[in-house]
């Protein structure tokens, strides 16, 4: 009786290895970095889900009776600062404009911007140095300023038909925070007008 020869059975992988690497390459072209945060907060749950904008919006950050500020766009950024450094008479070279202009969150008093920026790019978010912006006393209000510095910003460089939508403000409070604290800074926001602004939230299914 005759033997049949055996054969090495061979799969070409090369089809799926493809498939592999364009879908490897579609998820990292569309994804979106998570922004570091010099104070992460456990947001509240809501069943409702709104986008908010990317472009001209202002973000609170508030936790542990501290409040932290983000501003979106490296030119606004620039633009505030150096507006917040007329207002407190602080100078601040094109170096250290453009170092801020690099921070999307901070959370320091504007007195301590300065040794804030000549850190090396990988120190500036460390979370001890950020205490929080100060906000509580009427005599040293900082929030009030850089909300006010932003929302001038904003509208100067609008054009005729943008100064409408001009800067929005989007408040991202911690679900444990102290009601007390964010109705400061609703008042701060409404001394200044800005009765319209965003309240940052989790999603969670209906059944949670």
């Amino acid at each position: 009786m005759a033997k049949m020869k055996k054969s090495s059975t061979r799969i070409d992988m090369t089809a799926m290895c493809d498939v592999s690497f364009l879908l490897l390459t579609f998820f990292v072209l569309t994804s979106t970095a998570k922004t570091p945060e010099v104070h992460p907060v456990d947001l509240p749950a809501s069943t409702k889900e709104t986008k908010i904008p990317s472009e001209d919006i202002l973000t609170i950050t508030v936790g542990q009776e501290n409040v932290y500020v983000g501003l979106a766009g490296r030119e606004d950024r620039i633009d505030v600062l150096r507006r917040m450094g007329q207002e407190y008479n602080i100078e601040f070279s094109e170096a250290e404009l453009n170092a801020f202009a690099g921070m999307e969150n901070f959370g320091v008093d504007i007195r301590e911007m300065k040794s804030l920026l000549a850190k090396p790019a990988g120190e500036r978010m460390d979370k001890d140095i950020h205490k929080g912006v100060p906000f509580k006393d009427s005599l040293n209000n900082q929030l009030s300023s850089w909300v006010r510095n932003a929302r001038e910003s904003s509208f100067i460089r609008k054009s005729t038909d943008e100064k409408k939508n001009f800067l929005k403000v989007a408040i991202k409070g911690d679900a444990n925070e102290q009601f007390g604290t964010v109705k400061k800074v609703i008042d701060i926001l409404q001394e200044q007008r800005q009765n319209r602004f965003y309240l940052v939230t989790g999603l969670r299914t209906d059944d949670f």
